[in-house]
């Protein structure tokens, strides 16, 4: 008796795990595989940004991250996933799966729908995510997590739409195997907006502001680009000959942009610095995101090498200005989003993609295309990300205080510290306000 219900179990099992019409089992796993890198690629963000703040930013910084799990992640559940990719028009998907609807075990390409709305889901949350790097020590917890809900719905999904769902963009016959334009100029934009609408830090050029974490740093910057196969090589959508060129292109450009950027280093000051090098590999991964499918390998290098160039002096001009774009999101993820997109135009071979040549290959057009999906990239982003800060702002204030910058937004926006030094160096009251501490020792960090 036991053994037949246990066979009728297993029967049971079998037939509920029969894979829709059109799925194919091997692409399915491949993109689980892939959809669960991506995921782990915003906890890496939170490293990578945390190590770069201050201590009493550390858990503030890294909980910007975090939250997009949950905030982005629900919004583009409920509304995020049917603007972008519900059937509609040139510019914004239909409503067709708004709260899911119609997201089953049916076949989307050759992997279940669902997948398919998980995948791209990790994509939306990463994006927000990016552009905390430029908000970080100094805004407003509350304002921090009503802005990314709505950025996440109202200007990542449309431009995710614009070139992935539908739109006029990938009608135009823009290249964008992963998120260059979509992800990369993106956030780089909204970041850049984001730093000059809050400004600079109280404490920016008046004093050093380093990293107080280092090795964080490199461990994200590591995490980052073990989840970055997921993220190119997921982009295929399928377990196929372009997930192996996009795997392997993801593995040689940031590669060769870490040796530009070393060499760099090295030529311009004798010293070669470690979150240089975890810079350079996450330019080198941005860079080739929108060209991952489609170039040469040998194309590939070419493109983490050149792109070196402009996000490294951006950076070093930026240091020198009155912009607070605290952790160059931009020169980052702007310029080397910009650089890879119009570079994918110069080195994009049909020979390897099946799709479309690039300059170098008989097809200046693609050039132009490209351009033309950076300027709307641009534009959408600055304007979309203004307009919802703007809003914000006039719900709630984005800025901390200064006093509450002073002590540090781990106490004043989350009521803990990353770190103590022997019983605390805050002692946060169990009521009250606690933006200002009771007690802080002598050595304490202002």
């Amino acid at each position: 008796m036991r053994k037949g219900t246990l066979n009728g179990i297993a029967a049971l099992g079998l037939s509920g795990l029969a894979l829709a019409e059109g799925v194919d089992g091997a692409d399915t796993a491949w993109m689980l595989v892939s959809t669960a890198l991506v995921l782990l690629m915003t906890p890496a963000l939170a490293f990578f940004y945390g190590g770069l703040v201050r201590s009493k930013n550390a858990l503030n910084t890294m909980m910007m991250s975090f939250v997009a799990l949950a905030f982005v992640g629900v919004g583009w559940a409920l509304l995020g996933y049917t603007l972008a990719f519900g059937e509609g028009g040139p510019l914004l998907g239909g409503l067709g799966h708004l709260f899911l609807r119609g997201v089953g075990l049916e076949a989307q390409g050759a992997i279940p729908h669902v997948l398919f709305l998980a995948f791209q889901g990790t994509f939306a949350i990463i994006t927000a995510a990016l552009v905390s790097g430029a908000l970080v020590e100094r805004m407003r917890f509350p304002a921090y997590l009503a802005f990314l809900t709505l950025w996440g719905l109202f200007v990542y999904a449309p431009l995710a739409h614009w070139v992935w769902g539908g739109g006029f963009l990938g009608a135009l016959g823009a290249l964008d195997f992963a998120g260059g334009t979509v992800v990369h100029i993106n956030a780089g934009v909204a970041a850049l907006v984001g730093a000059l609408v809050l400004g600079a830090r109280k404490d920016y050029g008046r004093q050093a502001i380093l990293p107080h974490n280092v090795p964080f740093t490199l461990l994200g910057a590591a995490l980052l680009w073990f989840g970055w196969f997921g993220f190119n090589g997921g982009s295929a959508l399928a377990a196929n000959a372009s997930a192996a060129l996009a795997f392997a292109n993801t593995m040689l450009a940031p590669a060769a942009t870490l040796l530009v950027w070393t060499l760099l280093d090295l030529l311009r000051t004798g010293k070669a610095t470690a979150v240089g090098a975890a810079t350079a590999i996450v330019v080198g991964l941005v860079a080739v995101t929108p060209a991952a499918g489609f170039v040469s390998p040998l194309s590939a290098l070419l493109i983490g090498a050149l792109a070196a160039f402009p996000s490294y002096y951006v950076l070093l001009w930026r240091a020198r200005t009155r912009l607070d774009d605290s952790l160059d999101v931009f020169a980052g993820h702007g310029v080397g989003g910009i650089t890879g997109a119009l570079l994918t135009g110069v080195f994009a071979e049909k020979a390897w993609n099946g799709v479309a040549d690039g300059l170098l290959f008989g097809n200046p057009m693609q050039l132009g295309i490209q351009a033309v999906a950076v300027l709307a990239a641009v534009v959408y982003s600055a304007l979309g990300t203004f307009a919802l800060l703007k809003l914000v702002g006039l719900l709630t204030p984005l800025r901390a205080g200064p006093k509450e910058e002073g002590v540090g937004l781990d106490v004043t926006q989350h009521g803990e510290e990353a770190y103590t030094s022997g019983e605390g160096a805050i002692l946060v009251p169990s009521s009250g306000n606690p933006s200002v501490p009771a007690l802080k020792p002598k050595g304490g960090e202002a």
